[in-house]
C-alpha cells in the first residue's frame, strides 16, 4: 500500500528549485540596489515601519542596564555627597583657623604697635587657662621667673590696662584683673585730670571710682587713665570708660561706674611691662649758706637820751635817725613805796640838752 501525506503537509515545488529561484531574486536586487538605488526609498519605509517594533523588542533590555545604571549611580552619588560634606567641614574649619588667624594677626599688629609707643621694655605673653576661683577674678600666662617675670608687673593690652601680676612661678605667671575686688588703681579723667581711685566690682566686670564728690565734673563718656602715682602702673594707659553717673547731694561721695577698655574677655595675647616706673627724682635738700662774720654791717654807738647807748649799723649814705625813748614810768608819790620790780627812773633834768650826733669812727660827726 503506497504512502502518501496528507493535504495539509503537500508541499509544492521542490526545496531545490526554490533556494535556486530566490537567489537569483536576491542577486537581482542586490544588483539593482547597488547600481541604481532601486531600494532607498523601500528601505526607508521598512526601517520606519519596525522602528516600533524595534524599541519593543529592546525595552526588556534597556530596562536591565537602567536599572543596574541606576543602583551604580545612586552609590557614586551618595560617595559623592559624603566627600562633599567632608570636605564642607574641612573647608569650614579652615575658614574658622583663618579668621583666627587674621583676628590675632590683627591683635598682635596693636600690640606691636602699643609696644612701640610704651617707653619701657615689654615682653609678649599668651593666656592659657583662667583660674579655678569663682570669687576671683584671675588668667595665667605662659611667662614665668624664667623669663625675667617678677611680682608687681603690670600687664596690658593695645586698648588699655589688664591687671597686675601677684604670683609668679617659674614657666607661669598668675594675673589678677583689673576687675578683680583686690585691685586698686589710681586713676584720673582725662578731660580735666580729676584725681580718684578706681576698684574693682568683681563678676561683674566693670569698675568703681570711689571717693569722688558728689558734684564732681565726670559725665558718661569720659575716658579714665593711669595717673601713675602709685609707682605700678605708667600714668598715661587707658583703663575704662565712664558709663554710668548717679550724683546725690545726700551721700558723702558720688556713684560712678566705668566699663574697661582692656579685652580682659576677649584677647589671648598680652603685654607685660618688664619695667615699673621709675619715681621722679626728689627736689635737692635746701641748705642755709652760713653767714661769714665779714659780710655784717659794722655797728656803731651813739649816745641816746637818758645815757643808754645805742647801736645802728655804719653807713654812710643814710642820715641817723634819733633814738626814740620810751616813755618812763610816773614817779612814785611821795610817801608811796616803790614798786618791786619796776626800777626807779631818775629825775629829769630841768634843762635838757641835744642829744650828741652818732660818731662813727672814720667818719665825719653827723
Amino acid at each position: 500500500m503506497e504512502y502518501s501525506p496528507p493535504p495539509l503537509f503537500k508541499q509544492g515545488a521542490p526545496a531545490r528549485v526554490k533556494v535556486t529561484v530566490f537567489a537569483i531574486i536576491s542577486i537581482i536586487l542586490l544588483v539593482a540596489d547597488t547600481r541604481f538605488q532601486a531600494l532607498a526609498m523601500v528601505r526607508q519605509v521598512t526601517g520606519t515601519v519596525l522602528y516600533p517594533f524595534q524599541k519593543a523588542a529592546l525595552m526588556p533590555r534597556d530596562a536591565m542596564l537602567g536599572m543596574g545604571t541606576y543602583f551604580s549611580s545612586l552609590s557614586a552619588l551618595q560617595k559623592e555627597l559624603n566627600d562633599l560634606k567632608a570636605a564642607e567641614v574641612a573647608a569650614a574649619a579652615a575658614m574658622q583657623k583663618a579668621t583666627m588667624q587674621a583676628a590675632e594677626n590683627a591683635h598682635l599688629r596693636k600690640l606691636m604697635g602699643a609696644r612701640e609707643v610704651l617707653p619701657v621694655k615689654t615682653l609678649m605673653s599668651e593666656i592659657l587657662y583662667d583660674a579655678h576661683n569663682s570669687s576671683t577674678r584671675k588668667i595665667v600666662l605662659d611667662r614665668g621667673s624664667s623669663d625675667k617675670v617678677v611680682l608687681g608687673l603690670p600687664v596690658i593690652d593695645n586698648a588699655g590696662v589688664v591687671g597686675q601680676i601677684t604670683r609668679v612661678f617659674p614657666f607661669t605667671s598668675e594675673v589678677t584683673l583689673l576687675t578683680d575686688r583686690e585691685q586698686a588703681v589710681p586713676v584720673q579723667v582725662l578731660r580735666n585730670g580729676l584725681r580718684s581711685v578706681a576698684y574693682g566690682r568683681g563678676s561683674s566686670g566693670m569698675l568703681d571710682l570711689r571717693f569722688v564728690e558728689p558734684n564732681a565734673d565726670i559725665v558718661v563718656g569720659d575716658v579714665i587713665i593711669t595717673s601713675g602715682l602709685d609707682g605700678v602702673y605708667p600714668a598715661g594707659l587707658a583703663v575704662a570708660k565712664v558709663v554710668k553717673v548717679e550724683n546725690s547731694a545726700g551721700r558723702t561721695f558720688g556713684n560712678v561706674v566705668c566699663q574697661p577698655l582692656a579685652g580682659i574677655d576677649r584677647n589671648r595675647q598680652l603685654l607685660i611691662l618688664m619695667e615699673l616706673p621709675k619715681p621722679a627724682p626728689r627736689p635737692p635738700a635746701e641748705t642755709l649758706k652760713p653767714i661769714k662774720k665779714n659780710n655784717l654791717p659794722k655797728m656803731g654807738a651813739i649816745a641816746a637820751e637818758g645815757g643808754v647807748p645805742a647801736l645802728l649799723p655804719e653807713t654812710s649814705a643814710t642820715p641817723a635817725t634819733p633814738a626814740v625813748t620810751p616813755p618812763a614810768p610816773p614817779a612814785a608819790r611821795p610817801g608811796q613805796a616803790p614798786v618791786p620790780g619796776r626800777a626807779t627812773p631818775p629825775a629829769a633834768p630841768r634843762q635838757q640838752t641835744a642829744a650828741p650826733a652818732a660818731t662813727v669812727p672814720g667818719g665825719p660827726a653827723r
